[in-house]
């Protein structure tokens, strides 16, 4: 989705009633923690928006010196397969905040290993967006990630 068209389509799923969830990530190598994380953060409403991250985002996040592995093109193209998953939208900012202020979500959702309740933007474990999805009456939530199971731990196994 361009953004004009998430909000476009945001607006009828307000209308409808409907809640919407928007979590983010770099998605780079789909595996089962990353299907866990997305069916667990459409629970919480009815519409998951996911953000990813482009290509130039991830290399300025500085994951890997390899990273991201698969464009960003045909990230957002795997994820937005999954029936659990809404829209998916690109964006190239160093975090989402922009693009959660845009949307303005009902629920933001992270991986548990960010902290809904830590208030300290300076802390690694800050939500991103958090403050402003609370301002306009949403909640924020995380989803407790299946050990084992990250992209990391992945790329680590196979090298």
């Amino acid at each position: 989705y361009s953004l004009n068209t998430l909000l476009e389509e945001k607006k009828k799923w307000d209308i409808a009633g409907e809640r919407v969830v928007f979590t983010n990530g770099v998605f780079d190598i789909l595996h089962v923690g990353h299907l866990h994380c997305l069916e667990s953060a459409l629970a919480h409403g009815t519409r998951l928006v996911v953000g990813i991250n482009s290509d130039s985002s991830v290399r300025r996040l500085d994951k890997a010196p390899n990273r991201p592995i698969h464009t960003e093109q045909d990230r957002a193209k795997i994820v937005s397969a999954l029936t659990c998953v809404d829209a998916v939208i690109i964006f190239d900012t160093d975090t989402p905040l922009d693009l959660i202020n845009d949307l303005s979500p009902h629920v933001l959702v992270k991986g548990g290993d960010y902290d809904p309740t830590c208030t300290d933007q300076s802390s690694s474990t800050y939500i991103v967006g958090s403050k402003e999805v609370r301002a306009n009456g949403g909640s924020v939530e995380s989803i407790t990630l299946l050990t084992g199971h990250s992209t990391t731990d992945i790329l680590k196994k196979k090298l």
